[in-house]
């Protein structure tokens, strides 16, 4: 253990040492950290969790396809793993504003089947995860936001964790905590799409060079206890049409858990361009659908929460690997987006990582990059399930849903009998934040008032999310250019970070007759939006100190 310090105000950091540090105790994550120790229980291996416990910080929808835990711990029944609701139907249905038509099952490639998966809370898999790493020997530190790389060279050989105390203008306090540099052979980036640490990787190393930019959607989701009269435990509903129309691509899911529950969500894809439209009240819009509204008749609402969506795919899948570690999961973007799944792809890429970096050490070998994860992830089932549906996407983004349903199952169905498109590969255009228009171009939306029934407001829902800042640390919503928001965004734009932000974080509020950007950071949900959406890319979401943001009980 040494001593170190990069802050001439700072008390010196203490060091470390790991055979390999896994940043994000998402699905990735743990995955990478117990396969590394099935392989040789002699490895020294740590995993960091910025939320106040694992799964604070999980937010997924989830139908989970089990064949990467399957791999990982084959007897998963038998060690009480909390997945107990296998999805027993599918229903995919097509809105108006006042019906719905059932589109059928037959006509879809057998991908799309959830025959034999289930239906689970992603941050309670995640706790059970978690147990079986430390029964492992893993090392888990949450409340451990992970918050600065550490460099040797030009390898990545560390990272800071657990800084505390520093006062709003990011001074050094009276209780500061300097962290600690944990140091490792090898670091794995598990940090979830948009990953500060990931981001930080992909610019310095140039990852993204040579491939399409990623696309992002918006997922919102709230739990409902609703009439055990109206729950069919297993059932799981997709739908599409309104009430985005052809103002955004998205879509909606409802799946039926234990305990008269119901998982209620709403994705919305963000290279939208028009910048009046509000994501989240279009998810409160879509509640009041005959069908939804219904079904959620005298229920009540029982948490909420919102995270951003990796749906580029294949081909906006970087390079993987950089000198001293790799990106896991949605840190790279392995969502199979027609599918809506991308838990079972961050398990195999934890433990394929796993694998390369255990067989590196096992060679005496530290700090290089582990070219054969690359190869695992591309050549093997990730790269298999990534390829069959790459279209998808830029197909909905190019030529709208109705036509990317019809060609998009086309082109699924030729991948999955022959292993070849008729498209080839499409590329995709824009990022999401370029995708933006101005304002002038567009009529501003006028939502309804929400009712506190079937619909809230963002401030009241974002109390489910239980989440909580300490507001004397400074705000982790960098902005590059404290002038942009007013004088270019509201002018331009009609400054859309009021809208597109699920929280309610950003405001333009008037002080004597003029107008100010407001940032309400103790009320982010750590969603990553505004640092994909911001039409002028001025706002980098960082870490907050360890342990704060939203406390997920069950998403």
């Amino acid at each position: 253990m040494s001593q170190t310090s990069n802050d001439i105000d700072a008390p010196a950091r203490e060091s470390m040492d790991y055979d390999v540090v896994i940043v994000g105790a998402g699905p990735s994550g743990l995955s990478a950290a117990i396969r590394l120790k099935q392989l040789d229980p002699n490895l020294e291996v740590v995993v960091l969790e910025k939320g106040s416990e694992v799964g604070a910080h999980i937010l997924s929808g989830a139908v989970l396809d089990p064949i990467g835990l399957d791999r990982l711990i084959p007897d998963w029944k038998e060690k009480s793993a909390p997945i107990k609701t296998a999805v027993a139907e599918d229903h995919f249905l097509f809105l108006t504003e006042k019906s719905s038509v059932r589109i059928p099952n037959w006509p879809m490639p057998k991908l799309m089947s959830n025959h034999g998966n289930y239906i689970v809370s992603m941050g309670n898999v995640c706790r059970w995860l978690a147990e079986q790493a430390e029964a492992l020997g893993v090392e888990i530190f949450p409340g451990m936001a992970a918050s600065e790389l550490v460099m040797e060279g030009d390898r990545v050989a560390g990272v800071v964790a657990g800084e505390f105390g520093r006062e709003s203008d990011g001074s050094i306090g009276a209780n500061y905590e300097a962290g600690m540099e944990l140091r490792g052979k090898y670091v794995l980036l598990g940090e979830g799409v948009r990953g500060s640490l990931s981001k930080i990787v992909m610019d310095k190393f140039n990852l993204s060079d040579g491939h399409a930019p990623q696309k992002f959607g918006l997922g919102m989701k709230e739990i409902w206890e609703i009439d055990p009269a109206k729950h069919k435990e297993g059932t799981v509903q997709h739908t599409m049409g309104w009430p985005l129309g052809s103002n955004a691509g998205g879509g909606s899911f409802i799946y039926h858990i234990e305990n008269n529950q119901v998982y209620v969500g709403f994705v919305v894809h963000l290279n939208y361009e028009n910048p009046y439209l509000s994501p989240y009240m279009e998810f409160q819009r879509f509640k009041h659908h005959p069908v939804v509204a219904d079904l959620l008749k005298g229920g009540k609402r029982v948490a909420y929460g919102a995270r951003a969506i990796s749906e580029g795919g294949l081909q906006s899948l970087p390079k993987l690997t950089f000198p001293g570690g790799v990106l896991l999961g949605c840190s790279a973007g392995m969502v199979n987006v027609p599918r809506i799944k991308g838990n079972h792809n961050a398990m195999l890429s934890g433990i394929a990582a796993a694998e390369a970096a255990a067989l590196a050490i096992s060679e005496g070998r530290e700090g290089d990059e582990l070219a054969d994860y690359e190869t695992a992830v591309r050549d093997g089932d990730i790269g298999s399930d990534l390829k069959k549906v790459r279209n998808v996407k830029p197909m909905w983004a190019k030529w709208g849903m109705m036509c990317s349903l019809a060609f998009g199952g086309l082109d699924m169905w030729t991948n999955e009998l022959f292993g070849l498109s008729l498209f080839g590969t499409m590329k995709h255009g824009k990022n999401d934040a370029q995708a933006t228009g101005e304002a002038k171009n567009f009529a501003e939306i006028t939502y309804a008032k929400p009712d506190g029934i079937l619909s809230f407001d963002r401030l009241t829902n974002v109390s489910f999310a239980a989440t909580n800042h300490e507001e004397s640390q400074p705000c982790h919503l960098k902005l590059a250019d404290s002038s942009v928001p007013i004088e270019v965004n509201l002018a331009k734009y009609a400054e859309p970070a009021q809208r597109y932000c699920p929280a309610g974080v950003y405001e333009v509020v008037e002080k004597a007759g003029v107008p100010e950007f407001v940032i309400n950071f103790q009320n982010c949900v750590h969603c990553k939006t505004c640092d994909i959406k911001d039409p002028s890319q001025n706002i980098t979401w960082t870490t907050p100190q360890g342990g704060d943001g939203p406390n997920y009980p069950n998403m």
